[in-house]
This record gives structure tokens, sequence and C-alpha cells, in this order.
């Protein structure tokens, strides 16, 4: 059994959901999302609510983990289409710069030549000083248009620059210097 996977989706107004063959299609007032549905899932739409559940009860414990990402997806979906989603990096070094130029985004950080990051349908960046945010409506996509970002350039341990999350904490390393004195 799945704990997630037995929790219903409630659906806020201004929000259609249907299954067209074998994919799950969220409309809204930001957009469309569709993502492939599982066939040994069975989701269902009733008075405003979404509920996900194996085809067959046999089935339930192999499907547990399964069942729990679907319900996820779905839920993901509709907060999607509603509110969207928005991940919040920040520059942190000397000459770490980054610019929107139309929908792409131009970063400097440190190399000879500046690194071009072309926005896919539906991805936004906005650029305030050192602070860089990626929205949009799927939340897998600006999940991993950050962490392409933040991979041009991870922080580095000993004085904390890079490209890193807004809520992420760098440990710092002790550098030569304080492990000479301790030793």
């Amino acid at each position: 059994m799945s704990r997630i996977g037995k929790q219903f989706i409630t659906l806020p107004s201004g929000v259609d959901f249907k299954i067209e063959g074998e994919w799950m299609i969220s409309k809204g007032p930001k957009g469309e999302l569709r993502k492939l549905l599982d066939p040994r899932l069975v989701v269902e739409l009733q008075a405003g609510q979404i509920t996900v559940r194996p085809k067959e009860t046999t089935a339930e414990l192999e499907l547990g983990a399964l069942w729990g990402l679907y319900r996820s997806l779905i839920a993901n979906m509709v907060k999607g289409v509603t509110d969207g989603f928005s991940s919040v990096l920040l520059l942190q070094g000397v000459g770490y710069r980054a610019t929107a130029k139309g929908g792409d985004l131009e970063l400097s950080l440190g190399f000879s030549h500046p690194i071009l990051i072309k926005a896919p349908t539906g991805i936004t960046f906005a650029v305030d000083k050192n602070r860089l945010t990626v929205t949009g409506i799927d939340k897998e996509l600006v999940g991993q248009i950050a962490a392409s970002i933040r991979s041009k350039r991870k922080p580095e341990p000993y004085k904390g620059s890079g490209v890193r999350y807004e809520n992420e904490v760098i440990i710092k390393k002790a550098g030569k210097k304080a492990a000479a004195t301790t030793a």
C-alpha cells in the first residue's frame, strides 16, 4: 500500500484535468502539461477530486512506489498550471554575472568565454544582480535547468564561490594556514 498514493488530489477552480489514451493532460491559467500514464495504474476523476490506484489489487505491493510517484506527478501538474514553480540560484564570486538576453541566459563564471543557456519552451529566466530565478510550470524541467546551471560552476569548499541554490548551505573547509596551526 502506498500512503501517498492513497491520498486524493483536489482540483482547484480553473483547472481542467483529463486522460486521453495513455496521456494525462492538465490545463490551467498558466498553460498545459502532458505526461505519460503507466498502463498498470488507473486515474479517476470524480467530483473535482483525482484518485490514483493500481489496476489489480494483488499488485498493490509491487506498485506502491509507482502509485505514490504518479500521485505526486499529478499533484505537481495541477500545482504547476495554477501557481507555477521557481528555483532561485545565487552567483557568488568575483566577476560572476548573469544576464538575460531575450529568452536566453548568458553566464560569466570565470571561464575564458561566456556560457549561453537556451531557455526551453515554458521556462523563463529573471536576473537581479547575483540572483537568478528559473520559473516555469513543469517542476521537473525547472529543477533540471537549475541543476544544469549550477553544474557549470559548483560552489567550491574553501571560499564558497560558484553557483548555488538559495537555501543551500556550503560547508567550508579550513585552508592550509588553519591546517598548519593545528598540527
